[in-house]
């Protein structure tokens, strides 16, 4: 296993990185008994074709790395569909270059060969099958919506994790929520967003949302295959970046994050920074993170901070602002008392004649439902 860097004001139209180079690579490459070579940049089609010439190995440029890392961690259909089309999307222009296995040229000059004929049905194969996929990935996104739109409707405010892939989200997200997502140091180690209830200390209905790790120069293709999972974020009242404290880049991944959530049209959406894995930094470390206004400090892996975390959240929803309330019951409406109990803070309970008056906090949410379900007391009485 071995790095090299070049360094040029403008790449080779034709391998990337100058033909001096390619020839030293290659030299390494037999030297170390590599099985392939791997380009953190793109390479175009013909910059494929040229470099695995040179090589004689398989040559795997930034995309295709990161599409066999998600294959491997798609578990859902939905992360397999989305997978499976953002890897045709980028094998479609490459076909020409896939060697015997798709392209069996054997025939003259100006003629119509056997390898013609296998490429162009490789191509319509490929294209009916990115339809089929974009047809049943449309169905989630419909899903999903119907579902986000039943949360809205039951005034749930939903918060978003977002950041660079191990940042520490999902181990977050299983201490906030006491679910039991998967959790690794592996990239890319979720793929499908997970939604659990969150407990607020304002007892307010709220939902919190584990999505995909985030990564620098991110493949536009990519993201619009993961649109679906991608569409979770923006219904959220707040997104919660997070960021590992402890990495030596992380004011590089925390400026990709917010590039791709500008890119996303996410970027007036209201959100609190956290700095996670402060268990990891030394005591002078500590000191000299500078907290803002919009920032906490957690360990989720030790689960230190979490308190101030979830007030930071509740006070953060501020499209659903806390407001302090009366509300009039009659006494047999335990329907609307038990919603009330359940998800607003209850401050003072009086009983009177067949009427029950509640002063409580809750969102402004809530008091506008349960006000506009509650008819006047005099209808009550009538009805009685």
């Amino acid at each position: 296993m071995g790095a090299a860097l070049q360094r040029s004001p403008a790449p080779d139209p034709a391998t990337l990185i100058g033909r001096g180079k390619v020839e030293e690579l290659r030299r390494e490459a037999r030297i170390r008994h590599a099985d392939f070579v791997i380009f953190d940049h793109d390479l175009t089609p013909t910059q494929l074709r040229n470099l695995e010439r040179a090589f004689d190995l398989k040559v795997l440029d930034r995309t295709q790395l990161i599409l066999d890392i998600f294959a491997r961690r798609a578990l859902s259909r939905e992360g397999k569909l989305q997978v499976e089309l953002a890897q045709l999307n980028y094998l479609l222009p490459r076909l020409a270059g896939q060697g015997t296995l798709l392209s069996r040229l054997g025939a003259g000059i100006g003629t119509r060969g056997p390898g013609e004929q296998q490429l162009e049905f490789d191509r319509r194969r490929i294209r009916s099958r990115i339809r089929r996929l974009k047809d049943a990935i449309e169905r989630v996104r419909s899903e999903r919506a119907l579902h986000r739109e039943h949360r809205r409707s039951l005034a749930f405010r939903t918060v978003a994790l977002v950041g660079y892939t191990n940042a520490g989200k999902s181990t977050l997200f299983n201490v906030l929520t006491r679910a039991q997502v998967a959790t690794s140091a592996r990239l890319f180690a979720t793929l499908d967003p997970t939604v659990r209830a969150l407990e607020l200390p304002s007892r307010r209905p709220a939902l919190l949302s584990d999505t995909v790790g985030f990564i620098r120069k991110l493949p536009p293709h990519l993201v619009a295959a993961f649109r679906a999972t991608l569409e979770e974020l923006e219904g959220a009242s707040l997104l919660v970046h997070v960021t590992d404290a402890s990495h030596a880049q992380h004011q590089q991944q925390d400026a990709a994050v917010e590039a791709l959530l500008e890119t996303l049209g996410l970027g007036s959406t209201p959100r609190l920074h956290v700095w996670n894995k402060m268990d990891l930094l030394d005591p002078a470390q500590v000191k000299g993170l500078a907290l803002g206004l919009h920032e906490v400090a957690v360990s989720a892996y030790r689960g230190e901070g979490l308190d101030e975390l979830l007030r930071r959240i509740d006070a953060g929803l501020c499209d659903d602002p806390l407001v302090e309330a009366q509300f009039d019951f009659p006494s047999a409406d335990g329907e609307r008392l038990a919603l009330l109990h359940r998800c607003g803070e209850v401050l003072e309970t009086r009983f009177e004649d067949e009427r029950v008056h509640v002063r409580a906090r809750v969102s402004e949410s809530l008091r506008a439902r349960l006000d506009s379900s509650l008819p006047p007391a005099d209808e009550f009485t009538a009805a009685v």
